[in-house]
Protein backbone atom coordinates (compact mmCIF):
# COMPACT_ATOMS: atom_id res chain seq x y z
CA UNK A 1 0.00 0.00 0.00
CA UNK A 2 1.52 3.55 -0.78
CA UNK A 3 2.88 5.43 2.00
CA UNK A 4 3.97 8.95 2.41
CA UNK A 5 7.54 10.39 0.76
CA UNK A 6 6.72 8.96 -2.99
CA UNK A 7 6.92 5.35 -1.48
CA UNK A 8 4.49 2.42 -1.41
CA UNK A 9 4.57 0.10 0.98
CA UNK A 10 4.26 -3.39 1.85
CA UNK A 11 0.73 -2.53 0.19
CA UNK A 12 -0.53 0.99 0.25
CA UNK A 13 -1.95 1.68 3.13
CA UNK A 14 -1.97 5.32 5.45
CA UNK A 15 -3.13 5.90 9.03
CA UNK A 16 -6.79 7.60 9.24
CA UNK A 17 -8.94 8.59 12.67
CA UNK A 18 -10.48 4.84 12.31
CA UNK A 19 -7.95 2.32 10.33
CA UNK A 20 -6.69 2.29 7.55
CA UNK A 21 0.29 0.80 -24.03
CA UNK A 22 0.62 2.99 -45.55
CA UNK A 23 1.15 -0.16 -47.10
CA UNK A 24 3.81 -0.55 -45.26
CA UNK A 25 1.52 -0.85 -41.91
CA UNK A 26 2.88 -0.10 -38.03
CA UNK A 27 3.09 -3.84 -36.71
CA UNK A 28 3.61 -5.11 -33.42
CA UNK A 29 4.15 -8.64 -33.47
CA UNK A 30 5.96 -10.03 -30.00
CA UNK A 31 6.28 -13.93 -29.48
CA UNK A 32 3.71 -14.30 -26.66
CA UNK A 33 2.74 -10.61 -26.47
CA UNK A 34 -0.47 -8.60 -26.43
CA UNK A 35 0.22 -5.41 -26.32
CA UNK A 36 3.09 -2.42 -27.33
CA UNK A 37 6.43 -1.78 -25.89
CA UNK A 38 6.41 1.63 -26.56
CA UNK A 39 9.96 2.37 -27.06
CA UNK A 40 11.86 5.66 -25.91
CA UNK A 41 13.17 7.91 -28.94
CA UNK A 42 16.65 6.74 -28.31
CA UNK A 43 17.27 3.03 -26.87
CA UNK A 44 20.96 3.00 -27.61
CA UNK A 45 22.25 5.08 -24.33
CA UNK A 46 20.87 5.54 -21.22
CA UNK A 47 22.66 8.55 -19.57
CA UNK A 48 21.20 9.83 -15.85
CA UNK A 49 22.31 13.54 -13.71
CA UNK A 50 23.52 11.82 -11.04
CA UNK A 51 24.64 8.51 -12.60
CA UNK A 52 26.36 9.15 -15.82
CA UNK A 53 27.24 5.98 -17.91
CA UNK A 54 30.50 5.82 -20.04
CA UNK A 55 29.31 7.27 -23.53
CA UNK A 56 29.18 4.24 -25.91
CA UNK A 57 31.74 2.87 -28.34
CA UNK A 58 30.72 2.53 -31.92
CA UNK A 59 32.52 0.11 -34.63
CA UNK A 60 31.59 -1.35 -38.11
CA UNK A 61 30.13 -5.12 -38.42
CA UNK A 62 31.77 -5.92 -41.96
CA UNK A 63 33.50 -2.66 -42.27
CA UNK A 64 29.72 -1.77 -43.22
CA UNK A 65 27.20 -1.78 -40.39
CA UNK A 66 27.50 0.05 -37.38
CA UNK A 67 27.66 -1.60 -34.14
CA UNK A 68 27.18 -0.26 -30.38
CA UNK A 69 29.91 -2.00 -28.21
CA UNK A 70 28.71 -3.36 -24.69
CA UNK A 71 30.99 -1.25 -22.08
CA UNK A 72 32.55 -4.33 -20.12
CA UNK A 73 32.93 -1.93 -17.29
CA UNK A 74 29.21 -1.51 -16.31
CA UNK A 75 28.10 -4.24 -14.16
CA UNK A 76 27.06 -8.01 -15.90
CA UNK A 77 24.54 -10.01 -15.56
CA UNK A 78 21.97 -12.03 -13.20
CA UNK A 79 24.97 -14.52 -12.85
CA UNK A 80 27.20 -11.86 -10.54
CA UNK A 81 23.82 -9.90 -9.29
CA UNK A 82 22.84 -12.29 -7.35
CA UNK A 83 25.00 -15.39 -6.95
CA UNK A 84 23.93 -15.88 -3.67
CA UNK A 85 20.83 -17.39 -4.74
CA UNK A 86 21.60 -18.50 -7.97
CA UNK A 87 20.11 -22.19 -6.89
CA UNK A 88 17.16 -21.20 -6.35
CA UNK A 89 17.10 -20.49 -9.83
CA UNK A 90 15.91 -22.92 -12.93
CA UNK A 91 19.40 -24.41 -14.27
CA UNK A 92 20.52 -23.35 -17.88
CA UNK A 93 19.31 -25.87 -20.64
CA UNK A 94 22.93 -26.60 -22.37
CA UNK A 95 21.43 -28.43 -25.52
CA UNK A 96 19.02 -25.44 -26.67
CA UNK A 97 21.41 -23.19 -25.28
CA UNK A 98 18.47 -21.60 -22.98
CA UNK A 99 19.45 -18.73 -20.17
CA UNK A 100 18.51 -19.08 -16.82
CA UNK A 101 14.82 -17.89 -17.52
CA UNK A 102 14.56 -20.38 -20.60
CA UNK A 103 15.67 -17.73 -23.45
CA UNK A 104 18.16 -18.42 -25.92
CA UNK A 105 20.42 -14.99 -26.47
CA UNK A 106 19.26 -12.70 -29.16
CA UNK A 107 20.26 -9.56 -31.18
CA UNK A 108 18.03 -6.62 -31.45
CA UNK A 109 18.48 -4.73 -34.60
CA UNK A 110 16.87 -1.25 -35.87
CA UNK A 111 16.70 -1.09 -39.22
CA UNK A 112 15.37 2.13 -41.35
CA UNK A 113 13.10 0.64 -44.44
CA UNK A 114 11.34 3.26 -47.25
CA UNK A 115 8.21 1.88 -47.26
CA UNK A 116 7.17 0.65 -50.39
CA UNK A 117 5.10 -2.55 -51.71
CA UNK A 118 6.61 -5.54 -50.54
CA UNK A 119 9.51 -4.67 -48.38
CA UNK A 120 8.79 -6.35 -45.29
CA UNK A 121 8.98 -9.29 -47.38
CA UNK A 122 12.01 -8.93 -49.17
CA UNK A 123 13.70 -7.78 -45.21
CA UNK A 124 12.15 -11.02 -43.52
CA UNK A 125 12.88 -13.79 -46.49
CA UNK A 126 16.40 -13.38 -45.85
CA UNK A 127 15.62 -14.51 -41.86
CA UNK A 128 13.82 -17.54 -43.12
CA UNK A 129 16.53 -18.51 -45.71
CA UNK A 130 19.01 -18.38 -42.26
CA UNK A 131 16.86 -20.53 -40.35
CA UNK A 132 16.61 -17.43 -37.61
CA UNK A 133 14.12 -17.13 -35.09
CA UNK A 134 12.13 -13.75 -34.90
CA UNK A 135 11.18 -13.04 -31.80
CA UNK A 136 9.70 -9.02 -32.07
CA UNK A 137 8.77 -6.61 -34.81
CA UNK A 138 7.84 -3.28 -33.83
CA UNK A 139 7.88 -0.43 -36.05
CA UNK A 140 6.90 3.34 -36.27
CA UNK A 141 7.03 6.34 -38.67
CA UNK A 142 10.43 8.36 -39.07
CA UNK A 143 9.24 12.10 -38.20
CA UNK A 144 11.26 13.86 -40.76
CA UNK A 145 10.93 17.70 -41.38
CA UNK A 146 9.36 18.51 -44.91
CA UNK A 147 12.50 19.84 -47.30
CA UNK A 148 11.30 22.61 -49.91
CA UNK A 149 13.20 21.73 -52.38
CA UNK A 150 12.58 18.27 -52.39
CA UNK A 151 10.27 17.13 -55.00
CA UNK A 152 7.44 15.86 -53.57
CA UNK A 153 7.67 12.62 -55.32
CA UNK A 154 10.82 12.03 -53.12
CA UNK A 155 9.11 12.39 -49.84
CA UNK A 156 8.86 8.80 -49.62
CA UNK A 157 7.59 7.61 -46.23
CA UNK A 158 10.32 5.75 -43.41
CA UNK A 159 9.53 3.58 -41.24
CA UNK A 160 11.98 2.14 -38.05
CA UNK A 161 11.58 -1.23 -37.42
CA UNK A 162 12.84 -2.73 -34.18
CA UNK A 163 13.55 -6.58 -34.83
CA UNK A 164 14.92 -9.13 -32.33
CA UNK A 165 16.61 -13.05 -33.23
CA UNK A 166 17.36 -15.31 -31.55
CA UNK A 167 21.11 -16.05 -31.80
CA UNK A 168 24.62 -13.75 -31.71
CA UNK A 169 26.61 -11.65 -33.62
CA UNK A 170 29.16 -14.55 -33.70
CA UNK A 171 26.80 -17.04 -35.36
CA UNK A 172 27.75 -17.47 -38.80
CA UNK A 173 23.96 -17.35 -39.86
CA UNK A 174 23.70 -13.89 -38.34
CA UNK A 175 26.73 -12.72 -40.44
CA UNK A 176 25.33 -13.70 -43.02
CA UNK A 177 22.02 -11.98 -42.45
CA UNK A 178 23.37 -8.76 -41.38
CA UNK A 179 25.54 -8.76 -44.70
CA UNK A 180 22.33 -9.35 -47.18
CA UNK A 181 19.66 -6.69 -44.54
CA UNK A 182 22.40 -3.79 -45.52
CA UNK A 183 21.49 -3.01 -48.78
CA UNK A 184 17.85 -3.29 -48.33
CA UNK A 185 17.97 -0.66 -45.49
CA UNK A 186 18.59 3.23 -45.00
CA UNK A 187 20.08 2.29 -41.70
CA UNK A 188 20.85 -0.69 -39.85
CA UNK A 189 22.14 -0.64 -36.37
CA UNK A 190 23.05 -3.30 -33.64
CA UNK A 191 21.22 -2.30 -30.61
CA UNK A 192 22.75 -2.51 -27.32
CA UNK A 193 21.65 -3.88 -24.41
CA UNK A 194 20.03 -1.40 -22.73
CA UNK A 195 20.32 -0.51 -18.41
CA UNK A 196 17.88 -1.01 -16.68
CA UNK A 197 16.73 -0.55 -12.99
CA UNK A 198 17.23 -4.46 -11.56
CA UNK A 199 14.01 -6.61 -11.45
CA UNK A 200 13.13 -9.81 -10.57
CA UNK A 201 13.07 -12.62 -13.54
CA UNK A 202 11.91 -15.67 -11.24
CA UNK A 203 9.63 -15.80 -8.52
CA UNK A 204 13.04 -17.20 -6.63
CA UNK A 205 14.43 -13.02 -6.89
CA UNK A 206 11.49 -12.19 -4.80
CA UNK A 207 13.60 -13.33 -1.74
CA UNK A 208 16.15 -10.64 -2.66
CA UNK A 209 13.82 -7.70 -2.20
CA UNK A 210 11.44 -9.32 1.01
CA UNK A 211 14.14 -8.09 3.47
CA UNK A 212 14.48 -4.93 2.34
CA UNK A 213 11.40 -2.95 4.42
CA UNK A 214 11.37 0.74 4.78
CA UNK A 215 9.56 0.70 8.46
CA UNK A 216 7.17 -0.53 10.85
CA UNK A 217 7.68 -4.45 11.79
CA UNK A 218 9.67 -4.15 14.86
CA UNK A 219 10.88 -0.40 14.39
CA UNK A 220 7.66 1.76 16.19
CA UNK A 221 7.28 5.88 16.28
CA UNK A 222 6.81 7.34 19.58
CA UNK A 223 3.58 8.10 19.20
CA UNK A 224 2.30 4.03 18.18
CA UNK A 225 -0.26 2.63 20.48
CA UNK A 226 1.78 -0.45 21.10
CA UNK A 227 5.59 2.11 21.78
CA UNK A 228 5.70 1.09 25.65
CA UNK A 229 4.49 -2.18 25.30
CA UNK A 230 7.63 -4.78 25.56
CA UNK A 231 5.87 -7.45 25.39
CA UNK A 232 3.52 -6.43 22.13
CA UNK A 233 7.44 -4.97 20.75
CA UNK A 234 8.77 -8.95 21.20
CA UNK A 235 5.31 -10.12 19.08
CA UNK A 236 6.41 -8.02 16.60
CA UNK A 237 9.78 -8.70 16.60
CA UNK A 238 9.47 -12.47 16.48
CA UNK A 239 7.23 -12.40 13.66
CA UNK A 240 9.22 -10.41 11.87
CA UNK A 241 12.08 -12.37 11.71
CA UNK A 242 10.08 -15.20 10.58
CA UNK A 243 8.57 -13.03 7.60
CA UNK A 244 12.81 -12.12 7.18
CA UNK A 245 13.74 -15.79 7.05
CA UNK A 246 10.67 -16.63 4.83
CA UNK A 247 11.82 -18.45 1.44
CA UNK A 248 9.88 -18.60 -2.36
CA UNK A 249 9.67 -22.14 -2.14
CA UNK A 250 8.57 -22.83 1.43
CA UNK A 251 4.91 -22.77 3.55
CA UNK A 252 4.17 -19.94 5.17
CA UNK A 253 4.94 -21.31 8.86
CA UNK A 254 1.09 -21.61 11.05
CA UNK A 255 0.95 -18.84 13.58
CA UNK A 256 -0.62 -19.49 16.93
CA UNK A 257 -2.30 -16.25 17.57
CA UNK A 258 -2.73 -15.38 21.41
CA UNK A 259 -6.54 -14.10 22.73
CA UNK A 260 -5.53 -11.03 22.67
CA UNK A 261 -4.30 -11.09 19.17
CA UNK A 262 -7.83 -12.64 18.28
CA UNK A 263 -9.75 -10.17 20.41
CA UNK A 264 -8.88 -7.46 18.58
CA UNK A 265 -9.23 -9.13 15.21
CA UNK A 266 -13.05 -9.89 16.56
CA UNK A 267 -13.37 -6.28 17.71
CA UNK A 268 -12.47 -5.38 13.79
CA UNK A 269 -14.57 -7.78 12.09
CA UNK A 270 -17.88 -6.99 14.29
CA UNK A 271 -17.22 -3.00 13.77
CA UNK A 272 -16.80 -3.41 9.86
CA UNK A 273 -19.15 -7.11 8.92
CA UNK A 274 -22.58 -4.78 8.69
CA UNK A 275 -20.53 -2.08 6.65
CA UNK A 276 -19.16 -5.05 4.43
CA UNK A 277 -22.83 -6.19 3.68
CA UNK A 278 -23.95 -2.46 2.61
CA UNK A 279 -21.23 -0.67 1.04
CA UNK A 280 -18.81 -3.77 -0.77
CA UNK A 281 -18.60 -4.70 -3.92
CA UNK A 282 -20.08 -8.02 -4.56
CA UNK A 283 -16.86 -9.69 -5.57
CA UNK A 284 -15.76 -9.04 -2.35
CA UNK A 285 -18.87 -10.10 -0.52
CA UNK A 286 -18.48 -13.49 -2.50
CA UNK A 287 -15.03 -13.85 -2.19
CA UNK A 288 -15.79 -13.44 1.33
CA UNK A 289 -17.87 -16.03 1.65
CA UNK A 290 -15.46 -18.50 -0.23
CA UNK A 291 -13.31 -17.54 2.30
CA UNK A 292 -15.40 -18.42 5.56
CA UNK A 293 -15.63 -21.54 3.37
CA UNK A 294 -12.08 -22.41 2.60
CA UNK A 295 -10.02 -20.40 4.87
CA UNK A 296 -11.38 -20.09 8.40
CA UNK A 297 -12.76 -16.52 8.16
CA UNK A 298 -14.72 -15.76 11.33
CA UNK A 299 -14.53 -13.29 13.75
CA UNK A 300 -13.19 -15.86 16.12
CA UNK A 301 -10.28 -17.04 14.40
CA UNK A 302 -7.85 -14.90 12.65
CA UNK A 303 -6.59 -17.06 9.28
CA UNK A 304 -3.59 -18.59 8.34
CA UNK A 305 -1.74 -16.93 5.61
CA UNK A 306 -0.81 -20.33 3.85
CA UNK A 307 -4.31 -21.53 3.92
CA UNK A 308 -5.55 -18.12 2.03
CA UNK A 309 -1.97 -18.45 -0.68
CA UNK A 310 -3.24 -22.20 -0.84
CA UNK A 311 -6.77 -21.36 -1.97
CA UNK A 312 -5.92 -18.33 -3.99
CA UNK A 313 -3.08 -20.02 -5.70
CA UNK A 314 -6.56 -22.61 -7.02
CA UNK A 315 -8.75 -20.19 -7.96
CA UNK A 316 -6.99 -16.79 -9.19
CA UNK A 317 -3.01 -18.27 -9.59
CA UNK A 318 -2.08 -15.24 -6.87
CA UNK A 319 -0.40 -15.83 -3.28
CA UNK A 320 0.77 -14.18 -0.64
CA UNK A 321 4.04 -13.75 0.66
CA UNK A 322 4.95 -12.40 4.59
CA UNK A 323 6.86 -9.59 4.31
CA UNK A 324 8.53 -7.65 7.89
CA UNK A 325 7.22 -3.95 7.23
CA UNK A 326 6.71 -1.76 4.29
CA UNK A 327 8.31 -2.12 1.47
CA UNK A 328 9.28 1.20 -1.61
CA UNK A 329 6.79 0.97 -3.72
CA UNK A 330 9.24 -0.50 -6.67
CA UNK A 331 9.86 -3.53 -4.73
CA UNK A 332 6.49 -4.09 -3.37
CA UNK A 333 4.64 -3.29 -7.29
CA UNK A 334 7.42 -5.96 -8.64
CA UNK A 335 6.13 -8.64 -6.71
CA UNK A 336 2.60 -8.28 -8.18
CA UNK A 337 3.90 -9.01 -11.96
CA UNK A 338 4.46 -12.32 -10.31
CA UNK A 339 0.69 -12.49 -8.64
CA UNK A 340 2.62 -11.94 -5.30
CA UNK A 341 1.28 -9.90 -2.78
CA UNK A 342 3.74 -8.89 0.17
CA UNK A 343 1.47 -9.01 3.61
CA UNK A 344 2.35 -8.35 6.44
CA UNK A 345 1.55 -10.74 9.65
CA UNK A 346 1.36 -8.58 12.97
CA UNK A 347 -1.56 -7.17 14.36
CA UNK A 348 -2.72 -3.47 15.85
CA UNK A 349 -2.40 -3.42 19.33
CA UNK A 350 -5.24 -4.39 21.21
CA UNK A 351 -5.47 -0.88 23.09
CA UNK A 352 -7.20 0.87 20.25
CA UNK A 353 -8.28 -2.05 17.93
CA UNK A 354 -9.93 0.05 15.59
CA UNK A 355 -7.15 2.17 15.00
CA UNK A 356 -3.30 0.94 13.08
CA UNK A 357 -0.64 3.58 12.07
CA UNK A 358 0.40 1.09 9.68
CA UNK A 359 -1.09 -1.67 7.33
CA UNK A 360 -1.36 -5.25 9.92
CA UNK A 361 -3.40 -8.34 9.50
CA UNK A 362 -6.45 -6.80 9.76
CA UNK A 363 -5.97 -4.52 6.66
CA UNK A 364 -4.18 -7.41 4.54
CA UNK A 365 -6.75 -10.50 5.17
CA UNK A 366 -10.06 -8.36 5.60
CA UNK A 367 -9.20 -5.58 2.83
CA UNK A 368 -6.82 -7.42 0.42
CA UNK A 369 -6.79 -10.63 0.41
CA UNK A 370 -10.72 -11.53 -0.59
CA UNK A 371 -10.39 -9.37 -3.62
CA UNK A 372 -7.41 -11.49 -5.44
CA UNK A 373 -9.83 -14.44 -5.16
CA UNK A 374 -11.38 -12.23 -8.30
CA UNK A 375 -9.92 -12.71 -11.31
CA UNK A 376 -10.76 -9.07 -13.15
CA UNK A 377 -8.67 -7.69 -9.60
CA UNK A 378 -6.30 -10.30 -10.02
CA UNK A 379 -5.39 -9.28 -13.69
CA UNK A 380 -5.72 -5.58 -13.11
CA UNK A 381 -2.88 -6.36 -9.79
CA UNK A 382 -0.88 -7.90 -11.83
CA UNK A 383 -0.89 -5.71 -14.93
CA UNK A 384 0.73 -2.50 -12.89
CA UNK A 385 3.15 -5.11 -11.24
CA UNK A 386 4.34 -6.11 -14.69
CA UNK A 387 4.39 -2.52 -15.80
CA UNK A 388 6.64 -1.29 -13.11
CA UNK A 389 9.42 -3.87 -13.97
CA UNK A 390 12.20 -1.98 -14.60
CA UNK A 391 10.74 1.36 -15.26
CA UNK A 392 11.85 4.50 -14.37
CA UNK A 393 11.29 5.88 -11.21
CA UNK A 394 9.10 8.59 -12.68
CA UNK A 395 6.68 5.59 -13.80
CA UNK A 396 6.84 3.68 -10.81
CA UNK A 397 5.37 6.50 -8.86
CA UNK A 398 2.51 7.22 -11.22
CA UNK A 399 2.25 3.24 -11.46
CA UNK A 400 2.13 3.78 -7.81
CA UNK A 401 -0.43 6.30 -7.46
CA UNK A 402 -2.67 4.27 -9.49
CA UNK A 403 -2.55 1.56 -7.35
CA UNK A 404 -3.22 3.80 -4.18
CA UNK A 405 -6.47 5.02 -6.07
CA UNK A 406 -7.63 1.68 -6.82
CA UNK A 407 -6.31 -1.18 -5.34
CA UNK A 408 -6.22 0.35 -2.07
CA UNK A 409 -9.09 3.13 -2.33
CA UNK A 410 -10.59 2.31 -5.66
CA UNK A 411 -14.65 2.55 -6.01
CA UNK A 412 -17.25 0.89 -8.94
CA UNK A 413 -20.66 1.08 -9.40
CA UNK A 414 -22.93 -1.45 -9.03
CA UNK A 415 -26.93 -1.04 -8.72
CA UNK A 416 -27.04 2.44 -9.10
CA UNK A 417 -25.08 2.87 -6.53
CA UNK A 418 -20.77 3.35 -4.80
CA UNK A 419 -19.35 0.46 -3.90
CA UNK A 420 -15.70 -0.05 -2.56
CA UNK A 421 -13.15 -2.50 -3.79
CA UNK A 422 -9.87 -0.62 -2.35
CA UNK A 423 -8.67 -2.65 0.30
CA UNK A 424 -7.89 0.94 2.74
CA UNK A 425 -11.68 1.37 2.52
CA UNK A 426 -12.43 -2.60 3.28
CA UNK A 427 -11.18 -2.47 6.12
CA UNK A 428 -12.15 1.54 7.53
CA UNK A 429 -15.48 1.43 9.25
CA UNK A 430 -15.00 5.11 8.58
CA UNK A 431 -13.69 5.75 5.67
CA UNK A 432 -15.71 2.99 4.04
CA UNK A 433 -19.25 4.82 5.20
CA UNK A 434 -17.42 8.09 4.06
CA UNK A 435 -16.51 7.47 0.46
CA UNK A 436 -20.09 5.43 -0.15
CA UNK A 437 -22.68 6.55 1.60
CA UNK A 438 -24.84 9.29 0.16
CA UNK A 439 -24.76 11.04 3.38
CA UNK A 440 -20.55 11.23 3.63
CA UNK A 441 -20.44 11.51 7.09
CA UNK A 442 -17.44 11.72 9.02
CA UNK A 443 -15.75 14.69 7.21
CA UNK A 444 -16.74 18.52 7.12
CA UNK A 445 -16.61 18.08 2.90
CA UNK A 446 -18.44 15.20 0.60
CA UNK A 447 -15.36 13.65 -1.64
CA UNK A 448 -15.23 14.47 -4.71
CA UNK A 449 -15.31 11.33 -7.15
CA UNK A 450 -14.25 11.30 -10.37
CA UNK A 451 -14.34 8.91 -13.35
CA UNK A 452 -11.68 6.25 -12.84
CA UNK A 453 -8.97 7.16 -15.66
CA UNK A 454 -5.05 6.30 -14.49
CA UNK A 455 -3.79 9.13 -16.17
CA UNK A 456 -5.74 11.10 -14.32
CA UNK A 457 -5.20 9.11 -10.90
CA UNK A 458 -0.98 8.86 -12.00
CA UNK A 459 -0.48 12.45 -11.60
CA UNK A 460 -3.36 13.03 -8.27
CA UNK A 461 -2.06 14.22 -4.46
CA UNK A 462 -3.26 12.26 -1.96
CA UNK A 463 -3.07 12.87 2.28
CA UNK A 464 -1.99 9.86 4.09
CA UNK A 465 -3.18 10.86 7.65
CA UNK A 466 -6.85 11.59 6.74
CA UNK A 467 -10.01 10.82 4.64
CA UNK A 468 -9.00 10.87 0.85
CA UNK A 469 -10.92 14.48 -0.71
CA UNK A 470 -10.94 12.62 -4.28
CA UNK A 471 -11.62 9.02 -5.14
CA UNK A 472 -11.80 7.44 -8.42
CA UNK A 473 -15.21 5.48 -9.60
CA UNK A 474 -15.11 2.56 -12.34
CA UNK A 475 -18.06 1.31 -13.77
CA UNK A 476 -17.26 -2.55 -12.79
CA UNK A 477 -13.55 -4.32 -12.56
CA UNK A 478 -13.14 -5.55 -16.01
CA UNK A 479 -13.78 -1.89 -16.81
CA UNK A 480 -10.83 -0.67 -14.56
CA UNK A 481 -8.69 -3.57 -15.63
CA UNK A 482 -9.23 -2.38 -19.32
CA UNK A 483 -8.30 1.07 -18.27
CA UNK A 484 -5.63 0.06 -16.69
CA UNK A 485 -3.87 -2.32 -19.36
CA UNK A 486 -4.38 0.56 -21.90
CA UNK A 487 -2.77 2.72 -19.58
CA UNK A 488 0.23 0.51 -19.30
CA UNK A 489 0.23 0.28 -23.17
CA UNK A 490 1.18 3.90 -23.05
CA UNK A 491 4.33 4.02 -21.14
CA UNK A 492 7.17 4.65 -21.84
CA UNK A 493 8.60 0.94 -20.99
CA UNK A 494 12.09 -0.22 -21.62
CA UNK A 495 10.67 -3.56 -22.49
CA UNK A 496 7.94 -5.55 -22.86
CA UNK A 497 7.19 -8.22 -19.73
CA UNK A 498 5.03 -10.99 -19.80
CA UNK A 499 4.37 -13.70 -16.41
CA UNK A 500 5.35 -17.33 -17.87
CA UNK A 501 2.90 -18.67 -14.88
CA UNK A 502 3.98 -22.25 -15.51
CA UNK A 503 7.91 -21.27 -14.89
CA UNK A 504 6.99 -18.66 -12.74
CA UNK A 505 9.65 -16.25 -14.66
CA UNK A 506 8.71 -13.36 -16.92
CA UNK A 507 9.77 -13.00 -20.21
CA UNK A 508 10.83 -10.08 -21.57
CA UNK A 509 11.09 -9.11 -25.62
CA UNK A 510 14.63 -8.14 -25.69
CA UNK A 511 17.76 -8.02 -23.96
CA UNK A 512 18.63 -5.61 -20.98
CA UNK A 513 21.24 -5.20 -18.11
CA UNK A 514 19.89 -5.10 -14.71
CA UNK A 515 22.66 -2.78 -13.20
CA UNK A 516 20.65 0.08 -11.29
CA UNK A 517 19.37 -0.91 -7.80
CA UNK A 518 21.16 -4.60 -7.53
CA UNK A 519 19.88 -6.45 -4.03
Amino acid sequence: MIITRTMVSGHLIRPTANVIRSSLPSVTTTSMSFFSTNLNENNMSDIHEHHPQPPQQWATFHGKIPVLQTDTNIASDIATESATTSHHRPMPNATTNQNFYGERPRVSLLMELKDRVGILHEVLKYFWKYDLNVSRIESRPVQRHKNPWRHEKDDQAVFDFYLDFDGTLNDPAAKKLLRDLAPLTEKLLVLDEKDVHWFPRHVSELDLIAHRTLDAGVDLESDHPGFNDSEYRDRRGELARNAIQHRWDQPIPKIDYTKEEIQTWSAVWDRMEPLWKEYACKEYLHSLQLFKEHCGYSRNNIPQQQDISAFLKERTNFEMRPVAGLLSSRDFLNGLAFRVFFSTQYIRHHSQPLYTPEPDICHELLGHAPMFADRDFADFSQEIGLASLGASDEDVQKLAHCYWFSVEFGLCREGGKNKAYGAGLLSSFGELEYACSPEHPGAENPPEIKDWDPEVAASQEFPITTYQPTYFLASSLGDAKLRMREYCERLQRPFFALHNAQTNSVFIDRPVRRTKGAP
